[in-house]
Parts: structure tokens; C-alpha cells; sequence
């Protein structure tokens, strides 16, 4: 059998084209190895960024008029500037170039130092009386550093159930787990999975990771009981009604071994949401969401009105009539006209979720959090959703992020999101970025955003092609980050990247130079370029958040055990013979053990002398990360009571429940919040992080 015959590389002539538009000819899976890109790849990449090259006259003209352009221009689209350093964009300006900025502020400045953080509009004039225009965002230098160490609870919210949730985790139990924690624990923060609005319709996808929005809010997370306008219902049996229910579907899944079923949650939540938007609001709740309609603008009235047309024509804009399928046609303003009671519905949804957000944070800060509540920002958005609908003139069509094939992953990754197309971003000044961070800001001490990498480069798949037919593309990281700092400063919050896996050099440096933290996770930290042995913690990097594992990892006592091998086995996922995994797995968790051993950080448990046992371990485990000068310290939530289970399988779809899994003990019991709280085993490690590890 003959092997198949590469892909065509770019010509000559489509590779200088591709690089000025910032589309990668080739790529390194491994530093020592390099891979080109095929010609099919750059040439639809190309296409998606409005740049014809599907015959060798069209790459000739179209290289040639994008190097004229260059060529001719005096600013690009957007200039970054980072406060008390003047921008390098206008280094290379002609002698004598005059410039005009109007800052954000409502000032105009005839030159650049001292400009205040903000987004300006800069304009230069050229002694041969040509002008240019920009957008000029002027960013602090870097994030601050975090004040002292903290350590926090990592958790998936649906999976936290107390026992007043409706059937998943809601925004009422994070605000309690973040007032214990913080009161109780002495816990700086805790971390939550995206909570993005999801794409409704059943069965929904309950990926946190691929929502139709990461503008706002989902409001199945919304806590019924906790909306004032509940108390006054004009049907206050039809309410009691809908919490019976609910308790039947909390009951299955803590004593009857259900599953988390978010649909059926979002069908009781909606009817009850419906009956509390009959009720109206008093004037300071009036006047209170008035100012939220005013805040939101346009962003909001857009996410709405897609909520409203996706209950008549379906979670899919492209299925939708074709004057509804553009966000600012005469069609879709009639729709709206004509729906707008569904319109302030959603708003309202919107409102009361960003209510209960704001709510959750000041539980944690009142709680003494210096932190509060670490929101997770997803990689992308689902194409068919909100934001590629009310944003899509910004993102790249007939395009998916993914990530090319690797060591782990031989035919790569396409992960079903549409990126964002870096000259439009540029053009618009970066505004659909600035806006999204806007929005999370607002209720988040932190934000973590996934795959960080992204802010330089992302892997397109084009559309019917596997993703071995993919490409890099590059972004301006630098505004990007410019952008990312000045947004958090106004906040006052910390950012965590997401920088795990294969990283492209100078990304590590390049954000923390600007104050972002990195991740690190135990069974990863290894002397990559030594022995491959474990990391000691002295040679661990400061600026991080260092945690035993993740929601895409084995738990830690699965880990120990050896479980997880299993478990991928029972599900036909390994690629190598059982007893070769198991032999590597055990070898793996053998050396850190040793290594645990070797640091004196394994003690007996219960004031005995056995340091074999599982809890005694994972303590041992987070002594360690406490050894390390990660300014954060994470704790996985499950790991407190010995949970066996991931939340998610990666490569796994209805083999394994994904993202549906309460919070369980070692037999697969689950545990409520308020048994959580009650727990001595909780309790024993959390009080190995207040004791700092000793």
C-alpha cells in the first residue's frame, strides 16, 4: 500500500502573499521538525480574509496590491502604545508629521506622551499634506502582581449541587461556596467553568465550551428563589408546582443516580421565569434595569433579539429566512418590532443572571477574598449562535478553530468554532474584544481564558476539510494583550492564560512581561529539557496558577490509582496495549510519589503513620504545589472528597458523560454543597493550605 502523496505546497509567490497577511506557509509540531502548509489550506485562508489567490494571475495581483498598500500606508488600522513609552508606529512617521489625538477622555492632544490608558482616535498629517487616521489604545505596562499568595476552589458549577439547586449547580450555590470558602477556608478565590449562554434547543450541547455567546450570561444558572419579583407571582401554586418538580429532578441525581440533565432544568427555570416576567418591576428594580438596557446598548438588544428569532426559526441563523440572517436589515427590524415582548424578555434574563453574578463576587469579597471569582473565557463561540450572527462581518466564514496534528493527536483538532478575522478586528480598533471583556469584567475578581495562545495565533480548518488542512494564522498579540491589560486594570482584576500544551516560543514571556499568569499543572511540570524527571518546586515559575489537575484531567486519587488508565480503556481510547499504560502510568505516579517522599511532605492522616493511603497522598500532592512560588494555588473540588470521575473526557462524546457528572465521593456517591461543607476530609486538606503546606 502506497502512502499518500503530500499536498501541494505554496508557490513562491502565494507564500509571500500568505506572510503579509499574516498566514502561516508552514508549521513545527516539534521543535526539530517542520511541516508545510498546503497550497488548498493558505489559498481558502487567504479566501476567508477577503484576498482572492485561486489562479496564479489573481495571488500576482493581489500580492501586488497588498504590497502597494504597505507600501503606502502611514499608520496601520490600530496603533498600540503602552503608558510612559510613545508608540512605535510613529517612530517611522515623516519628519515634521503633525498629529492630532482626541482621547477617550474628550480631550484633544497635539502629541503622545502622557496620553491617559483608554482607546483614542489618532490622526496624522504629513508635510507633503497626506493624512492618516487610527485607533490608538494606550495600555498600563503590565498587570499588577498579585498581592501575596492565594489558594482557591476549582469547580464546574452544574456538578455543585446543594440541596436547593434545581437538578445542577446554580449561581445561589456559588455565592454560598464562595462565602464558606472564603470565611471557612480561608480561600482567596474559586474558579468556575464558562458560564457563557449556551445554544438553547434540545437536547442542548452541554460543553460549556462552545456556547452562542460569550457575551452574556446563561440563564439557566439563574437561582429561581433569589429573583425578588418571585415573592409576588400572581399564581404562587403554579410556582410551588415547578419547585416540586425541580426537587424530583435534584433528587435523581443525588439519591437516584441520574444524570445532570441541563434541558430539563432549563425547561422548569424558563416556565418559572415567564411567570416572574409577569410580575412588575417596582421603580428602584425598574430604574435599575433601565440603566442595564443603557449599559448593554446594542450588544444586548442584538443577543436579544437572536433569542427571540431562535424560539420561531431555530438555534440556527444560517436556516433562518434570508433577510433574517443579517442583523441590521429592514426584515430583522420588523422581526424585532414584532417580537419585542420576547425581546425584553431575554433582556430581562440577561439582567437578572448579571444580577446574580455581581452577587456571587461581592459574597466572596465580603467574605475576605482578595480575589473572589475566577470566570473562565471560552476559546470561541458556536457558529450557528448570538455572537456569530449580531458579529459576524468580524469572523472568518467557512472557518473552525482547531490545532494541527501532534504527538498526542496525529489528526489534529477542529474544535467547530468560527476565529475571529485579525484585520477586521484591527479595523474596528479591537471593539468586539474590548466589549466581551467588558461584559466578564463586571462581575469577575479574575478571568482565566482558555487557550490562551490564541491572542497570537490560531489554527484555521477550512470548512469540509479534515484538520491536517489547516493553517496558523497570526494576530497583532500585541494589541491584543494591549487591550486584554487595559480592560483588566480598569477592573482591577487578575488574568490567567490557559498556556498548556504546545506553546510557539516567546508566548510564556510575552505574557508574563504584561503580567498575565501562566497555568501549571503537577503531572506536567517535568525537566522537559533534562532527565523528564519531576520538577522540584524551587524550579517552578512564580507567576502562575498551580493546580494537582484540571476539568479535562483524571482526578487526583484517579491519577494515584492508576483508575484513569481504566477507565479509557473500558472506552476503547488507548492507542497502546492495556499493560503498557498501566506500566507507564504507575511509573509516572511512582516518581512524584518518591519525590513527595524525598521533600518529607508525606504524612500519616488522622494522627497515624500511614502515608500510603489516598488522602494522606493528595495532601502530600498540594503540600508540594504550596512548596512552589506559584502566587496561586488551585484546588480541585472533587479532589476534596476523593472523587473518581473527570468531567470531561476528552475524544469522548456519548461513550462517557461529559460535563453531566455531580460532585461524588469515592463510590460514586454524590455530595451537596452542604456535605462538602460538613466533610473532615475537606476539611483536613484545606487546612494544609491555610497551614501553608507544613
Amino acid at each position: 500500500m502506497t502512502a499518500p502523496r503530500p499536498a501541494d505546497p505554496p508557490s513562491e509567490d502565494l507564500s509571500r502573499l500568505a506572510v503579509l497577511h499574516g498566514v502561516a506557509t508552514s508549521y513545527s509540531p516539534s521543535p526539530d521538525r517542520s511541516v508545510a502548509a498546503s497550497a488548498t489550506a493558505v489559498t481558502l485562508t487567504l479566501a476567508a480574509l477577503g484576498v482572492d489567490a485561486s489562479t496564479p494571475g489573481a495571488v500576482r495581483a493581489a500580492l501586488a496590491a497588498r504590497e502597494r498598500e504597505l507600501g503606502e500606508r502611514l499608520l496601520p488600522p490600530t496603533v498600540v502604545g503602552w503608558s510612559g513609552s510613545p508608540p512605535a508606529a510613529l517612530a517611522v512617521l515623516p519628519e515634521g508629521t503633525r498629529l492630532r489625538i482626541d482621547t477617550e477622555q474628550g480631550e484633544s492632544r497635539a502629541e503622545a506622551d502622557g496620553l491617559p490608558p483608554g482607546v483614542h482616535r489618532l490622526t496624522v498629517t504629513t508635510p507633503d499634506d497626506r493624512t492618516a487616521t487610527a485607533h490608538l489604545i494606550v495600555a498600563p505596562p503590565r498587570l499588577p502582581t498579585p498581592a501575596g499568595r492565594s489558594h482557591g476552589l476549582l469547580v464546574q458549577l452544574y456538578s455543585l449541587l446543594s440541596r436547593r439547586s434545581w437538578g445542577m449547580g446554580d449561581l445561589g450555590d456559588l455565592a454560598e461556596l464562595a462565602g464558606w470558602a472564603g470565611r471557612s477556608l480561608g480561600a482567596g478565590f474559586v474558579q468556575v467553568n464558562p458560564l457563557h449562554a449556551a445554544v438553547p434547543g434540545a437536547p442542548t450541547d452541554p460543553s460549556p465550551y462552545r456556547p452562542s455567546s460569550r457575551r452574556f450570561p446563561d440563564p439557566v444558572h439563574l437561582r429561581i428563589e433569589d429573583v425578588p419579583e418571585a415573592a409576588y407571582v400572581e399564581d404562587p401554586e403554579r410556582l410551588r408546582v415547578l419547585l416540586e418538580r425541580a426537587g424530583r429532578l435534584r433528587e435523581a441525581v443525588l439519591h437516584k443516580g441520574a444524570l445532570i440533565d441541563r434541558d430539563a432544568v432549563w425547561e422548569l427555570k424558563r416556565e418559572a421565569l415567564e411567570l416572574l416576567g409577569e410580575v412588575p418591576l417596582g421603580p428602584g428594580r425598574r430604574a435599575a434595569y433601565c440603566d442595564f438596557l443603557a449599559e448593554q446598548g446594542q450588544a444586548l438588544e442584538d443577543h436579544a433579539t437572536w433569542c427571540a428569532l431562535a424560539e420561531v426559526h431555530g438555534s440556527d441563523w444560517h436556516r433562518w429566512p434570508t433577510g433574517l440572517r443579517d442583523p441590521r436589515s429592514a426584515e430583522t427590524t420588523q422581526a424585532r418590532n414584532g417580537l419585542m415582548d420576547r425581546v425584553d424578555f431575554w433582556s430581562r434574563l440577561a439582567w437578572l443572571t448579571d444580577t446574580q453574578l455581581t452577587a456571587a463576587q461581592r459574597a466572596g469579597l465580603e467574605a475576605g477574598m482578595p480575589v473572589g471569582i475566577v470566570h473562565d473565557l471560552a476559546v470561541g463561540v458556536h457558529p450557528g449562535g448570538a455572537d456569530a450572527w449580531a458579529q459576524q462581518e468580524h469572523f472568518a466564514a467557512g472557518m473552525s478553530v482547531g490545532a494541527p496534528p501532534d504527538a498526542f493527536n496525529a489528526r489534529g483538532q477542529d474544535w467547530g468554532l468560527p476565529p475571529w478575522r485579525p484585520d477586521r478586528l484591527a479595523e474596528s480598533g479591537y471593539a468586539p474584544f474590548r466589549e466581551l471583556l467588558r461584559a466578564l469584567f463586571r462581575y469577575a475578581g479574575a478571568l482565566r481564558i482558555d487557550h490562551v495562545m490564541g491572542l497570537f495565533r490560531l489554527w484555521w480548518v477550512p470548512q469540509g476539510h479534515p484538520p491536517t488542512e489547516g493553517t496558523y494564522v497570526r494576530y497583532d498579540a500585541e494589541a491584543m494583550l494591549a487591550v486584554l491589560v487595559l480592560e483588566a486594570s480598569r477592573a482591577g482584576a487578575l488574568v490567567i492564560g490557559e498556556d498548556l500544551g504546545t506553546v510557539e516560543p516567546g508566548v510564556r514571556e510575552a505574557l508574563r512581561e504584561r503580567g498575565v499568569l501562566g497555568t501549571s499543572v503537577l503531572w506536567f511540570e517535568r525537566d522537559w529539557d533534562g532527565d523528564g524527571r519531576p520538577l522540584p518546586p524551587d524550579r517552578w515559575r512564580a507567576d502562575c496558577l498551580a493546580t494537582a489537575t484540571t476539568h479535562d484531567l483524571p482526578s487526583t486519587a484517579a491519577r494515584l490509582t492508576g483508575e484513569h488508565v481504566e477507565l479509557r480503556d473500558s472506552l476503547g481510547l488507548l492507542t497502546r496495549p492495556l499493560e503498557e499504560e498501566r506500566a507507564e502510568a504507575a511509573a509516572d505516579a511512582g516518581e512524584w510519589l518518591s519525590l513527595l517522599s524525598r521533600l518529607g511532605l508525606l504524612h500519616g492522616t488522622g494522627g497515624g503513620g500511614d502515608t500510603s493511603s489516598e488522602e494522606a497522598q493528595i495532601q502530600a500532592v498540594h503540600r508540594f504545589l504550596l512548596r512552589t512560588p506559584a502566587r496561586m494555588v488551585g484546588v480541585w473540588l472533587p479532589d476534596c472528597v476523593g472523587d473518581r470521575r473527570p468531567q470531561n473526557l476528552p475524544g469522548t462524546w456519548d461513550q462517557y458523560p461529559n460535563w453531566r457528572l455531580p460532585i461524588a465521593d469515592p463510590q460514586g456517591r454524590p455530595v451537596t454543597l452542604e456535605d462538602l461543607a460538613a466533610s473532615p476530609r475537606l476539611h483536613a486538606l484545606m487546612e494544609v493550605l491555610r497551614e501553608g503546606g507544613a
